[in-house]
């Protein structure tokens, strides 16, 4: 079973489980697609700092009420953010996907962010532009093309960090809560100047 369709998973037991999920997306220009290697998890109502807090629902947070395995997009500043909603439907929790490894496509997602090396991805907006992802993916499912995980290829992280999430001042205990989950040594984590080595905090390449 996909972590995200289980009820029995934690929020942050499948932002942990996504690290290593191979993400594609599907565009008229190509296909590209990249390991996860970054993610924060959200908690929804009991989180101050998820859009969900208290019960807030609003037409922008429909797709956050919906089925696990529904895609949330948002827009901050100027960029789109993606998120995989978890749990079942009416409990708004999400896992923000904050960094990811190219693997397909690198050259055209290098031609969409303008950048190279671990500028492509390093960054929750920085991957969405790379990947070509829009708020039309916003309400579409995980397991469905164009936007949608690989269901048989991942890597494996030799370790996970567990780290405070970025972007979250003034929230009390939510501020310093360890929801923000890495690949331990990737140089495509947000905020982390890394070189790349060949296995990148990897246990096995599996490509």
């Amino acid at each position: 079973m996909e972590p995200w369709l289980d009820n029995n998973k934690t929020t942050e037991e499948i932002a942990k489980a996504l690290l290593g999920r191979l993400l594609i997306k599907e565009t008229p220009e190509g296909t590209v697609s990249g390991w996860i290697v970054e993610t924060e998890a959200y908690l929804g109502v009991i989180d101050e700092a998820a859009h969900s807090f208290n019960g807030k629902n609003t037409p922008r947070l429909k797709s956050m009420y919906e089925e696990a395995g529904t895609i949330y997009i948002y827009q901050m500043h100027t960029h789109q953010m993606l998120n995989l909603v978890v749990k079942e439907a009416g409990t708004p929790e999400a896992v923000l996907i904050r960094g990811i490894e190219p693997f397909v496509g690198l050259e055209l997602m290098e031609t969409r962010r303008g950048k190279t090396g671990i500028d492509v991805s390093n960054g929750p907006g920085k991957l969405t532009k790379a990947f070509g992802i829009t708020q039309m993916d916003d309400g579409s499912k995980i397991y469905e093309k164009p936007l949608y995980l690989a269901k048989e290829r991942r890597k494996i992280p030799l370790s996970i960090d567990a780290t405070p999430r970025i972007g979250v001042p003034n929230k009390g205990p939510w501020t310093e809560a360890p929801l923000r989950f890495s690949v331990a040594g990737n140089p495509y984590v947000s905020k982390r100047r890394g070189k790349l080595d060949g296995n990148n905090g990897w246990l096995e390449s599996n490509r």
